[in-house]
C-alpha cells in the first residue's frame, strides 16, 4: 500500500472496522495519519476501482463530502483501497439539513443519459449502467428486469417471475408524465452509508438511491432537500416502485423474506397501475 500510495503506512493495522458485511475494513497508520482500508480477494479488485471512481465522482460535485481516494491496487493476495479517514460524531438537527441541502445540490449535477461510464456493484450484485435516453427503459431493463432475472436464477421464479412480467409491462402507466432528469445519485443511500464527521459535516461514503427504505434520515433532512430542490408531483407514488430494486437486491443477496416482501410491493404496484 505504502508504494500505490506514495506515503509510507504500519506493516499491519491499529484494528478492524465494524459496519460492512462484505469486504473486511481497518484503520491503518501512515506517515500522512490515519486511513481506512478495505481488503477484499483480487476477484473484487473491480469492485473496489469502481467503488473509487464513485467516491471521485461524488467529490466532483463539490456538494456533500465524501473520503478521498488515496490508493486502490492489490497486495499479499488481496485487492485493497485506501480511504481518508472521516473521525466520526454526533449527528444533528443541522448535520441532518445540511446532507438534505447538499444532496439535493448534488442531484443537480445532470447529464444527457442514464447511465454511468461503466458498471458497478451494489452490495456483491453487479449493477449494469449502460446509457439509455429514457428513464423508464433504463430503470425497467437494467434495474428491475436485471434483478428479476437474476430473482429466478436464485430459486425465486415461482413468486415472483409472473409478478415480474406484470409489473414490467405496467410501468409506462406508473411512470406516466414523470420525465426526471439524469441526475448524480448515490447509489446506495441509506442509514449506514452517511454519518456526521468531527467538524459538524455529513459525508457520504460506499457509492453504488434509496433512504425511505430503511431508514436512517430525520424530518430535517428531508424538510431541508424539498426546500433546496422540491420533489416532482406523485413522488410518494413511485418511491415503491424505486424501492422495489433494493427489495429484489437483498432478496438476491439474503433470501427469502425480502423474496416475499418484493411480492407483495409488486402487488400492490400492479394493482395501482390497474385501477390509474
Amino acid at each position: 500500500m505504502s508504494a500505490a500510495a506514495g506515503v509510507a503506512c504500519a506493516p499491519e493495522p491499529q484494528g478492524h472496522v465494524g459496519g460492512g458485511c462484505i469486504n473486511e475494513c481497518f484503520r491503518w497508520h501512515s506517515a500522512d495519519g490515519w486511513w481506512f482500508v478495505k481488503l477484499a480477494p483480487v476477484g473484487r479488485e473491480a469492485m473496489l476501482a469502481a467503488e473509487a471512481e464513485g467516491l471521485r465522482e461524488l467529490a466532483g460535485a463539490h456538494a456533500v463530502r465524501v473520503p478521498r481516494v488515496h490508493a486502490l491496487g492489490r497486495a499479499h493476495g488481496h485487492a485493497f483501497l485506501v480511504l481518508e479517514w472521516l473521525e466520526q460524531a454526533k449527528t444533528t438537527d443541522r448535520s441532518q439539513a445540511l446532507l438534505g441541502e447538499r444532496l439535493a445540490a448534488q442531484h443537480r449535477m445532470t447529464a444527457s443519459e442514464f447511465g454511468w461510464r461503466r458498471d458497478n456493484t451494489i452490495g456483491l450484485t453487479p449493477q449494469v449502467n449502460r446509457a439509455e435516453q429514457e428513464w423508464l427503459a433504463f430503470f425497467r431493463e437494467h434495474r428491475l428486469r436485471f434483478q428479476l432475472t437474476l430473482a429466478a436464477r436464485n430459486g425465486f421464479g415461482s413468486l415472483l417471475a409472473d409478478r415480474g412480467e406484470r409489473l414490467l409491462e405496467a410501468m409506462p402507466k406508473l411512470l406516466a408524465g414523470h420525465r426526471p432528469q439524469a441526475s448524480l445519485l448515490h447509489g446506495d443511500l441509506w442509514g449506514g452509508n452517511w454519518f456526521t464527521e468531527a467538524r459538524g459535516e455529513p459525508a457520504i461514503f460506499d457509492p453504488a438511491v434509496m433512504t425511505h427504505l430503511f431508514g436512517g434520515f430525520g424530518t430535517r433532512f428531508y424538510a431541508a432537500y424539498e426546500a433546496s430542490w422540491p420533489l416532482d408531483a406523485g413522488h410518494r407514488e413511485r418511491r415503491d416502485l424505486y424501492n422495489l430494486y433494493h427489495l429484489l437486491n437483498h432478496a438476491n443477496l439474503f433470501g427469502e423474506s425480502y423474496a416475499q416482501q418484493a411480492a407483495r410491493t409488486i402487488d400492490r404496484l400492479v394493482g395501482a397501475a390497474q385501477r390509474a
